[in-house]
């Protein structure tokens, strides 16, 4: 097996100056583009399924299908890894799972709508690292809100995000917050606030400082030099994927997301987990799309899926590529959990 923990990955990132994508999955399609990238690359890769792609596929079945990959695919280090646990029980079920990794956001309260109080956040995550570092397992937290600078809100992704608007100080993480946070909870990342948000509606403009303040991530690691730092909602968008979109049926209006240089500027300053899920999402959905309208009397599910695979795996490789992963993954000596949990102690 080749299932390893998220500190295994993102430090040997941090000794190697590179970034790791963590890609959502909801499918066997989506998991089969980004591990053959991954293989393609020698690169290593974190695979997130959120609560609700764990309702859809059903949990035995993903996890499952996450552990078959690994078999399937010896030679490329897979981190497993639950994404905004909404609740210490949400992550413990995934543990019992096997998922390697779990992010606890108590940025949120249960219900993940209600921006919740700094006490809570601290209370609910130092739990989960209490009882996930002694199975091994490694845990992301996340201090101050997800959400966009140019409208004070953010976008319900599977359900998750906080509902109404908020003032621009609760959507940006406070550096001085983040080190006492770190101290107080012993994750093993940390999933900050900057202007990014989930979905595909980031940025209705080309982003700059103003709504995309990468100047935090920079304070951030000038306190926590040693502490991996996440970017979520860093999907790029790319025109060329809402231009598949809108000629073949569909309206996506002109939006921007991260642009990969800012990742890849992130990454120089600490960053190492970069979450993406609507680049998959809309490379997946724009092929059905063009293959339905090129072939109007198809039932053929493969056909309409099969280009959508091969256009996320072109994707997810220029992932690897840009970040710094490719090359790395024959580098990295997998531990077992046990082994982890004994490092914890």
């Amino acid at each position: 097996m080749t299932l390893a923990t998220l500190r295994q990955l993102l430090d040997h990132a941090a000794d190697n100056d590179y970034g790791i994508p963590a890609f959502n999955i909801t499918n066997l399609e989506t998991l089969l583009a980004v591990l053959k990238a991954a293989e393609r690359t020698d690169s290593p890769v974190i695979v997130q399924a959120s609560q609700s792609a764990r309702k859809y596929a059903d949990d035995m079945l993903l996890s499952g299908m996450v552990k078959a990959a690994a078999q399937r695919f010896p030679r490329i280090p897979i981190c497993f890894h639950q994404d905004h646990g909404s609740s210490p029980e949400v992550c413990a079920s995934a543990i019992e799972l096997g998922f390697t990794s779990v992010m606890m956001d108590g940025s949120l309260e249960a219900d993940g709508k209600t921006p919740a109080s700094y006490q809570y956040n601290v209370d609910v995550t130092a739990r989960t690292v209490a009882f996930a570092h002694a199975r091994g397992v490694s845990v992301e937290g996340e201090i101050g809100v997800l959400g966009s600078l140019e409208t004070g809100g953010g976008e319900q992704e599977d359900g998750h995000g906080v509902v109404g608007t908020l003032e621009r100080e609760a959507l940006l993480t406070d550096p001085q917050q983040a080190a006492d946070f770190v101290a107080a909870t012993n994750v093993d990342a940390l999933a900050v606030a900057i202007g990014t948000s989930h979905g595909a509606y980031k940025f209705s403009r080309k982003p700059t400082g103003d709504i995309l303040a990468m100047d935090v991530i920079a304070a951030i690691h000038a306190r926590l030099p040693y502490t991996h730092l996440v970017m979520h909602g860093a999907s790029t968008v790319p025109e060329e994927l809402q231009d598949l979109i809108n000629a073949n049926g569909g309206h996506i209006p002109q939006t921007y997301g991260v642009p990969l240089e800012e990742v890849e500027n992130s990454i120089r300053m600490g960053v190492r987990k970069i979450n993406i899920d609507t680049d998959l999402r809309m490379a997946l959905t724009g092929s059905a799309r063009e293959y339905l309208q090129a072939n109007p009397g198809s039932f053929d599910i493969r056909g309409m899926l099969k280009s959508g695979t091969s256009r996320m795996e072109a994707l997810c490789t220029e992932r690897f590529e840009r970040f710094g992963a490719a090359g790395h993954g024959s580098d990295i000596k997998v531990k077992s959990l046990d082994s982890m949990s004994k490092f914890y102690c």
